[in-house]
């Protein structure tokens, strides 16, 4: 059982009154998550810089951390996160 940790950047914008995901993009570094996600942020609504740590052979998550925040993220987007 190997654990593989991923960095995500997921960006929002505002669709019909509504905070929706829009494009998700991996990284190699928590640095290079949080500085897209900022930078995403400046050009969209809202970004998030994600940790997802999970078993490399059956794809089981065993920890989703989300490292922060900018702009506009809907508010129950850390429950979404556990629930998926």
């Amino acid at each position: 059982m190997t654990i593989r940790t991923t960095y995500l950047v997921q960006t929002f914008e505002i669709h019909r009154k509504r905070l929706v995901p829009t494009i998700r993009t991996a990284v190699k570094t928590e640095q290079q998550a949080e500085r897209m996600a900022q930078s995403a942020a400046e050009r969209k609504s809202g970004a998030a810089a994600i940790e997802i740590s999970a078993d490399d052979e059956t794809g089981e998550v065993s920890h989703i951390r989300i490292i922060s925040t900018f702009g506009e993220v809907p508010e129950d987007f850390a429950e979404l996160l556990q629930n998926a």
